[in-house]
């Protein structure tokens, strides 16, 4: 009896986070510096003849924005549980394997390197690659700790050395930023704050599919994470191939968090404190339930934090997205802290 309640507790909650879920995108589709009526928005989508500047507003700009929230904060929130449940941490994200610095040593050798040795490009190349060098910066890092997660078996070791890796990276771009121009510092700095709304229908096309595969590889792992849960040693003893799983975990986080930071820039807390918020609601360590869990609380989350933008925006201010995120994940994260402290 007490199950078959926790099962309905949960289908409610699916069911309230799916309806929030879609009256928030609604809301990014009306809100904005220019106010659109829900009729409007609606031909527009089902592809009724309107205004050019209404479905450009709509076509070009909104609806974009809105995927790429969803897909940003259903990625990073997947990884981030991953990253958590592989390493047994509740303060791992993300970018603990080093893939946001790896994102950002790319971008920085594309727009702070290159302008220093005299070298140019098109604005469209410059577009493509800041997002391109920003995938093969994630991409380098993935596959040398993946070559490392063979040769060592202590999963803690991979984590410390991706934290070291991170610092190193970072202190190479420090160099970079303190010998770029004005001009190129400026436009990483740009990058850095993260952004939902420099993606394109046409990058979208590239976005959505990695992110699908990387959510269904987080799918994948799911039996392997409930395992894991209880220690290696035990999975083991379970039958369980670690190094495979791990490969899973790894290729799926650098798909999720690699592209999104590629895309968007990096955007923080959302992968930290997400998961947290889904366990606290839910109540449960089965990834059956928190996985889900997790992917939709992190649509929702930066669905929220973008709109919360467009209604600053409204009054004539621009806030970069990260400065939204943090203001939500961090109480969730002191809060986690000091819960946890309070058990010791």
């Amino acid at each position: 009896m007490a199950t078959k309640r926790v099962y309905i507790t949960h289908y409610i909650l699916f069911g309230v986070l799916a309806v929030t879920l879609v009256v928030l995108a609604i809301g990014c589709l009306l809100i904005g510096t220019t106010e659109i009526p829900l009729r409007n928005v609606w031909d527009t989508i089902i592809g009724r003849p309107m205004d050019v500047g209404t479905e450009t507003i709509i076509l070009k700009m909104r609806l974009p924005k809105v995927l790429v929230a969803i897909a940003a904060g259903a990625a990073l929130a997947a990884s981030g549980l991953q990253m958590q449940t592989l390493f047994r941490n509740p303060l791992a994200g993300p970018y603990v394997l080093g893939i946001n610095s790896g994102a950002s040593l790319g971008v920085a050798l594309f727009t702070l390197a290159m302008p220093m040795m005299g070298l140019t490009t098109a604005s469209w190349l410059m577009t493509f690659g800041t997002t391109g060098m920003a995938w093969i910066g994630s991409a380098a890092i993935l596959m040398l700790v993946m070559w490392l997660s063979r040769k060592i078996r202590n999963i803690n070791t991979i984590l410390i050395i991706g934290m070291m890796l991170g610092s190193a990276i970072s202190a190479i771009v420090g160099i970079l930023q303190y010998m770029g121009t004005e001009e190129s510092l400026k436009a990483f700095i740009v990058w850095t704050m993260g952004s939902l709304g420099t993606v394109t229908m046409e990058q979208l096309q590239l976005l959505i599919p990695i992110v699908i595969v990387g959510l269904g590889l987080a799918i994948v792992a799911i039996k392997p994470l409930d395992m894991l849960l209880l220690g290696e040693n035990y999975a083991r003893t379970m039958g369980l191939n670690i190094g495979r799983s791990r490969l899973i975990v790894f290729l799926s986080t650098t798909l999720l968090a690699g592209t999104i930071t590629a895309f968007c820039g990096p955007i923080g807390f959302i992968g930290l404190a997400i998961p947290h918020l889904a366990r606290m609601t839910f109540r449960t360590a089965n990834h059956r339930v928190l996985m889900p869990a997790t992917i939709l609380w992190g649509a929702v989350a930066m669905l929220l934090c973008s709109l919360m933008c467009d209604i600053v925006a409204r009054s004539g201010v621009v806030l970069p997205v990260n400065t939204i995120t943090s203001l939500l994940g961090v109480p969730i994260i002191i809060y986690v802290v000091i819960r946890n402290r309070n058990r010791q």
